[in-house]
């Protein structure tokens, strides 16, 4: 029977039935079952919790406009960054039991960042405290651990099978509604560019997703988990139908670091490389125009040491296939220092393969970090930790310089970038990692303005 015979049915069995009965789907019609994802969503829903946090932030006070001239500041001696205070704060998100003999959840690093206080709510209404493991803010993956005390885990799928038009259904607790359950499609896959910082690799749905989801799960119709629900695309803040969540298999390369380390250990490369355009493609003789074009190779780095040369075209990384330059910094973020990375890559048109031993990325002091390091854009800054209140400090800004023609003023204090907080110079460093445009969230005297750097 096919698809509209069989809604013809139901609706002539529910025109036949009694008043009363015609309230309710029936379980049957003729010899088909009626589908329905109850089943699934009550084997899976106790591994979904309710996350709850409290904390303080720094906030910077509103001041005297005579205190935003640089001149008024020296001349009386006023200390820049120290007009701020604390307030408190609380905020609901989501997360989802892993493991449950061990008590780990998976959650979003936003969810849990400031927090000094953290509960877990299950499913049966008991109230669980929460620790943090480790996070990871540019992949923004976080592990809690509770008291590992009748708690089910939930079954973990392989995001590298999903497909576009895939049945999926997330559950989380939007705007504090706990165990909502809302179902759509796999609307797009590796979905990057979206406005966080860091590693993106997202999973696209249209399946309902809003404030109070993150660190929910996103689940196949076998109830195993496919994704973490992180982010939406809104002007409104509510959902208008684009939601996009973290893949399980990025989600579990993290959370086995952070509940080894502690942190992540992650590893570089060593190259610069730019995305394969059709043009590019036409002047290397490429059939296909994807792949990673390596236009700068560190000296001494695990590339360097493999042989990777400049003008390669790295097309997959360990078997995964590499079409854009983010395929290539997202596979290798996920491999620890030490692990080897088989590298197949055109050159001179001839396939070759290397093999790299991925080392430690070094990480920066503040005092080490030039503002050119962090991005381009922001050359001719002369950034600082900003004493007491937290954020980087913008000290001077060189006339013409591309800081300058971003809109950089000397004594901005930046708090924020790409809808994260900043609390210093490393940390600025850190969340610009991989992201060619920034959105900076800068204190200017009493008032919070957007500067986006190139």
């Amino acid at each position: 029977m096919n698809r509209i015979a069989l809604l013809l049915a139901a609706l002539a069995t529910l025109c036949t039935m009694p008043l009363s009965a015609a309230t309710s789907l029936p379980a049957m019609v003729g010899d088909t079952p009626v589908p329905s994802l109850a089943p699934m969503i009550k084997r899976i829903a106790p591994a979904i919790v309710n996350v709850a946090t409290r904390g303080t932030i720094r906030e910077r006070s509103p001041q005297n406009p005579l205190l935003d001239d640089p001149l008024f500041r020296r001349f009386f001696d006023v200390p820049p960054g120290n007009d701020s205070q604390e307030r408190p704060f609380q905020s609901a998100g989501s997360g989802v039991i892993f493991d449950a003999r061990r008590g780990y959840i998976l959650t979003n690093a936003h969810v849990v960042e400031n927090a000094s206080e953290i509960t877990v709510t299950l499913q049966d209404g008991r109230d669980l405290e929460a620790t943090v493991v480790g996070s990871d803010e540019p992949s923004d993956i976080a592990v809690l651990k509770v008291k590992p005390v009748g708690l089910t885990q939930i079954a973990l799928g392989d995001s590298s099978k999903v497909q576009v038009g895939d049945f999926v259904v997330a559950i989380g607790n939007p705007f504090g509604l706990h165990n909502t359950v809302t179902s759509g499609i796999v609307s797009g896959l590796g979905r990057s560019n979206i406005g966080s910082e860091g590693y993106e690799d997202f999973i696209q749905t249209d399946a309902s997703i809003n404030p109070g989801n993150s660190g929910g799960a996103l689940v196949n119709l076998r109830g195993e988990l496919i994704g973490i629900n992180t982010a939406i695309l809104s002007r409104s803040g509510g959902n208008i139908g684009i939601g996009f969540a973290i893949p399980v298999n990025m989600a579990r390369s993290i959370m086995a670091q952070l509940v080894r380390y502690g942190k992540i250990r992650r590893g570089m490369l060593g190259v610069s490389t730019y995305e394969v355009s059709p043009d590019i493609a036409q002047v290397y003789g490429l059939a296909d125009a994807h792949g990673a074009l390596v236009t700068q190779v560190v000296a001494g780095s695990a590339a360097d040491r493999a042989g990777v040369r400049i003008g390669d075209i790295i097309t997959s990384v360990n078997g995964t296939t590499v079409k854009t330059p983010t395929d290539l910094r997202n596979a290798i973020a996920l491999l620890r220092v030490g692990n080897a990375a088989e590298l197949d890559l055109l050159r001179d048109g001839r396939p070759e393969r290397v093999r790299a031993i991925i080392g430690a990325a070094p990480t920066p002091t503040s005092a080490s970090l030039k503002p050119a390091d962090i991005n381009k854009g922001l050359e001719g800054a002369s950034l600082v930790d900003a004493p007491g209140s937290g954020g980087a400090l913008v000290r001077g800004v060189e006339p013409g310089s591309p800081a300058a023609q971003a809109g950089l003023r000397s004594n901005d204090l930046i708090v924020g970038v790409n809808q994260a907080s900043v609390g210093s110079v490393q940390q600025l460093w850190a969340r610009a990692q991989g992201v060619s445009t920034l959105v900076l969230e800068i204190r200017r005297g009493s008032t919070i303005v957007l500067v986006p750097v190139r």
